[in-house]
């Protein structure tokens, strides 16, 4: 295999013609990886996205072709994938209003130049999801809200309407079936491309992880406060509260933090999908 890309989490390398993913342990928050892994966490986000893609395929194509036929090395946090060439969007559909959504709202009064109605607090519910998609910053940069004419410009019109809508079609399955098993999907953020043979849009990179989304238990939801969350929001709070800027280096982590992200990541897998984690 050749490696191609080594991203934030994510190696990518060239195999046969295909493409192979392999999650690695690293935590990145404020798209800055800290310099301390999480033990079991591609492990973790692979199979949580394997059971997500089986979940979506009846949605929209997908690039897994195989979680067995990779490099025993990896065996576990990788998955061969189709080729594909990456859109240069971040398809983020929210149906709660937190975080960098959240900051913009408190300053504008919208999301993504989608404008909300007032009074709203930290984890209020939207009626209906919204698409707030952002930028693909390289490596050591940080990802930009932009505008549905931003991924229009982009993209093109009629891809743009096409990815707005698949966002919205998975994170509304995803919300339904994390909801029945006690779980609240805040928002989650999707990556596409398009098959270079026949220009199909396709679902790549990871889906609906705790990497990629917020999840918050249904039944200590309240908004107006910080939700508890068994996602990475752990991790960037607890680096925030040690007066780090959000520019490399990252602190290290102590292992009382590593710990709780491991156990987070390991019961919303659990609580989702119904099985255990070895």
């Amino acid at each position: 295999m050749k490696l191609l890309h080594s991203g934030k989490v994510r190696d990518i390398y060239s195999d046969r013609g295909d493409i192979v993913l392999v999650a690695s342990d690293r935590l990145s928050v404020f798209d800055v990886i800290l310099p301390t892994p999480v033990p079991d966490k591609g492990k973790i986000l692979t199979s949580l996205s394997l059971w997500w893609f089986d979940k979506v395929a009846d949605l929209v194509p997908h690039h897994v072709l195989s979680s067995t036929d990779v490099p025993e090395e990896f065996a576990g946090r990788a998955v061969r994938c189709r080729r594909l060439e990456m859109l240069p969007v971040e398809c983020v559909a929210r149906g709660y209003l937190t975080g960098g959504g959240l900051t913009e709202y408190r300053e504008t009064g919208t999301v993504s130049g989608i404008a909300l109605p007032p009074g709203l607090e930290d984890g209020s519910r939207f009626p209906e999801p919204i698409f707030t998609p952002s930028s693909k910053a390289p490596k050591g940069q940080h990802d930009e809200a932009i505008t549905f004419a931003d991924v229009e410009r982009l993209v093109g019109a009629e891809t743009a309407a096409r990815i707005r809508d698949l966002t919205l079609e998975v994170y509304r399955m995803g919300a339904a079936i994390t909801e029945k098993n006690g779980i609240l999907l805040a928002d989650t953020k999707l990556e596409f491309g398009r098959d270079p043979a026949t220009g199909e849009i396709v679902l790549g990179d990871e889906v609906l992880t705790p990497d990629s989304s917020r999840f918050w238990p249904a039944d200590q939801w309240e908004p107006g406060r910080p939700q508890y969350s068994f996602d990475k929001q752990y991790a960037r709070e607890w680096a925030l509260s040690t007066g780090w800027d959000k520019t490399e280096p990252g602190p290290e982590v102590p292992p009382e933090v590593v710990a709780a992200v491991r156990a987070r990541y390991a019961e919303v897998y659990e609580r989702i999908t119904g099985s255990a984690w070895e």
